[in-house]
């Protein structure tokens, strides 16, 4: 009967700690403007016909599919710090990425300015986190 008693409590200890920890977890949500356009639907990326997409979209996809994977790639890591510099360092390249898209197919002044700040602060912090890198990584 004890073991019964220590099991119950066990389960329920564990799994409040678990639905706590997943309550915790923060939940990334674009704002609702960017939800997809309903013509277009949730895509599947393997099916996605890319020359029927917008010149942008074409541009963005082709840009994302190098960076993407890039940052996976850097935050496996085993040192958390070298994984946070490679992972965002690819992450910041995708920033630049789709800043460049915005240059070259925008239209929105305020809209390219901030493409602009974008690039110089992404350029900036890629520096400063190659030469750390470079400094502290073995």
């Amino acid at each position: 009967m004890n073991t019964a008693k220590t099991l119950f409590a066990t389960a329920v200890v564990a799994t409040t700690f678990a639905v706590a920890a997943h309550a915790q977890e923060p939940v990334f949500q674009l704002p609702d403007q960017c939800n997809v356009v309903p013509a277009m639907g949730a895509m599947d990326m393997g099916d996605v016909d890319l020359e029927s997409m917008p010149e942008h979209v074409q541009d963005n996809m082709r840009r994302m599919m190098i960076s993407m994977p890039a940052m996976q790639d850097g935050m496996m890591n085993e040192n958390a710090d070298v994984a946070f510099a490679c992972g965002m360092i690819a992450h910041h390249q995708g920033a630049i990425d789709m800043a460049q898209v915005l240059i070259a197919h925008g239209e929105d002044p305020q809209m390219l300015a901030l493409a602009n700040t974008i690039i110089a602060a992404q350029v900036a912090e890629m520096e400063e986190m190659r030469n750390w890198l470079v400094e502290n990584a073995n």
